[in-house]
């Protein structure tokens, strides 16, 4: 490679953290069908009026709740944590855990309710991840979770809602 080639690509790594990466919605579990989710073309602006506002700017401006602040943390009932925007199935509550972050904690999600981008926010790399219905930020998923799948999805409180039941679910809102 000339030093040129190398110095004109380099020059672009700088302005990388300011482009977003579309990468693909999660891996299949066990090998189980993957139900395809359509994206809601609804803007973020229309969420206002159905969120608070603290789960708006959570959701759709993607901050960060403080952690240790959500009931979530100390929901060990079984049911299902779904999105606080658009109601869709996210988490069942079987893989929840308790990972000592100060957010809700799972160990995989429900295939086909998540998508995923690169976020370089705090400079370094991480995964964050949505809801694949609403686009809803959710939380960002790392590798330091327990076995087998060693992933921790850390997710935002106010960007969840718990159900007890399958048939108590509310219907999707769009």
């Amino acid at each position: 490679m000339k030093r040129r080639t190398f110095l004109q690509g380099s020059s672009v790594i700088p302005i990388l953290p300011f482009f977003s990466f579309s990468l693909s919605t999660t891996a299949v579990a066990n090998n189980t069908k993957q139900t395809v989710i359509e994206p809601l073309n609804k803007p973020h602006k229309a969420w206002r009026g159905l969120v608070s506002t603290e789960g708006y700017k959570v959701l759709f401006e993607e901050h960060t709740e403080e952690p240790g602040s959500s009931e979530l943390n100390y929901e060990h009932r079984e049911g299902i944590f779904i999105c606080a925007a658009c109601y869709l199935p996210l988490f069942e509550s079987q893989y929840k855990y308790e990972s000592g972050s100060g957010w809700p904690s799972f160990t995989q999600p429900i295939p086909g309710s998540i998508g995923t981008k690169r976020d370089f926010q705090l400079i370094f790399l991480r995964t964050e991840y949505h809801c694949a219905r609403c686009g809803g930020h959710q939380g960002h998923v790392f590798k330091d979770g327990p076995p087998p799948r060693g992933e921790r999805w850390c997710n935002n409180g106010l960007a969840l809602k718990f159900v007890l039941e399958t048939d108590q679910l509310p219907e999707l809102r769009g």
